[in-house]
């Protein structure tokens, strides 16, 4: 988990960039699950550079842990 989490901003244009890459009709869910995933990822990219990453062994370590 992360320590803090921010507000994550957007500029218009990247929305508007972020629409001209749908199609003409599309559910509201679409857009919406669109900008959740753009958020997401870089949110992700983010920890990477700030070095708050874990190995695979140590995500398969965690992983047993959550199952018992």
């Amino acid at each position: 988990m992360r320590p803090e989490v921010k507000n994550m901003t957007i500029r218009k244009e990247e929305v508007l960039d972020l629409l001209r890459t749908l199609p003409d009709e599309v559910d509201i869910e679409e857009i919406i699950y669109r900008l959740y995933l753009r958020e997401k990822l870089a949110a992700a990219e983010a920890d990477i550079a700030a070095g708050r990453t874990v190995s695979a062994a140590e995500a398969r370590k965690q992983a047993e842990q959550w199952r018992k």
